[in-house]
């Protein structure tokens, strides 16, 4: 796995990069700002971008931008945003694609390893992966699309879970309900959701990112 950083927080920097590196993984460029991290996409070809959303000159959304423009130059280039809070906004240019491989996490979830090291594989793997209380305070929000009205409070918790990047069984065990009752709340979401079985995209993405953006849309 071949890896970029983009963090101007030099500690937060550094610190990722070893971390990573003693994991065997290879960090084959760190950057503090937007340029030299455009630059290090083009000259290495990543498999995946870790980039904070505030980033210099204004620490406003430089960073989300960069990743936009790092997926355009880059097709099919995942990327794990870090945040110091939930930026309501964040991802609505990011999700613009339709595409997975997409993960958000609040930096203090670093310090989790194990948990952060998952998100990452995720991510690369072609996944989601968003922080639980990121999902969290997205689910408290009023939602615009009224497709996403039809879900049930047990459809929103499996959707929610989802939108963390977990599987059925851990999804199971975590709502403490049967691997079969989760299978049936996601079929029911597909259908809610008027994701059809025809559709080339993965509907569990699909699902997931259908979510987000309609709660960056309010």
């Amino acid at each position: 796995m071949r890896i970029v950083i983009a963090e101007d927080d030099a500690l937060l920097r550094e610190g990722l990069a070893q971390l990573l590196r003693a994991e065997s993984l290879d960090v084959v460029a760190t950057t503090d700002s937007v340029e030299p991290f455009l630059a290090a996409i083009d000259e290495h070809r990543p498999d995946v971008a870790i980039v904070d959303v505030r980033m210099p000159p204004t620490h406003t959304d430089e960073g989300i931008r960069a990743a936009v423009e790092a997926r355009r130059r880059q097709p099919g280039l995942a990327v794990l945003v870090l945040s110091a809070y939930v930026e309501q906004a964040f991802a609505t240019d990011l999700l613009a694609g339709g595409a997975g491989r997409l993960g958000y996490l609040l930096k203090e979830r670093v310090g989790r390893v194990d948990e952060f090291l998952d998100a990452l594989q995720r991510v690369v793997a072609g996944g989601t992966a968003f922080d639980p209380d990121v999902v969290r305070q997205l689910l408290s929000r009023p939602r615009q699309d009224h497709t996403l009205e039809r879900l049930s409070p047990r459809e929103r918790d499996v959707l929610a879970l989802m939108a963390e990047g977990l599987g059925n069984v851990v999804i199971a065990e975590r709502l403490v309900i049967t691997e079969g009752a989760v299978h049936k709340h996601i079929r029911s979401i597909f259908a809610k959701l008027e994701l059809s079985p025809d559709d080339q995209a993965d509907r569990r993405v699909a699902a997931v990112l259908r979510y987000l953006d309609g709660v960056q849309r309010r």
